[in-house]
């Protein structure tokens, strides 16, 4: 992957702040013409630096509706164990966010589920299912302290 310069540097920092900004008001604040705002942002893009846009929905939660952090630790960490449990965990539509880490366990996820009793079946139907898992360690967030869209 090529370098990037300051200027799609700027871009990107410019557009993690406000990804629906118009191309003439980012190229005026990235010190750029428009058109080669525009030929920088289509660049990078194509390049899959820029792989998509998200709104960031800030919604109340359900009062029944819990965060769990888990950590998962998998039999092995060959190539062919992280693939398969990262294809099947990516059809786990309420696990929100999934990282594959350092240290002591393989994967670390957010989960989304409506209560404990709900968190039960999640993991007895889905978590415990996933394709090489060894070791689930689940922890039940309290609320959120810090939520960053940049």
């Amino acid at each position: 992957m090529t370098r990037l310069d300051e200027a799609d540097e700027r871009i990107l920092r410019l557009l993690r702040a406000d990804g629906r900004m118009t191309n003439a008001a980012l190229a005026a604040a990235a010190g750029l013409s428009p058109s080669a705002c525009l030929r920088r942002v289509r660049q990078l893009e194509r390049r899959g630096v820029i792989r998509g846009y998200t709104a960031i929905i800030d919604e109340p939660m359900p009062s029944d509706l819990v965060v769990v952090i888990v950590q998962i630790t998998l039999e092995r960490q060959t190539d062919d164990f992280l693939r398969r449990f990262e294809e099947a965990v990516r059809r786990c539509p309420e696990v929100r966010e999934c990282f594959l880490m350092t240290g002591d366990a393989d994967y670390l996820l957010r989960v989304e589920a409506r209560g404990a009793a709900d968190y039960e079946r999640l993991h007895k139907e889905r978590l415990s299912r996933l394709p090489g898992v060894a070791r689930i360690r689940s922890s039940f967030a309290i609320r959120s302290v810090v939520r960053s869209v940049s």
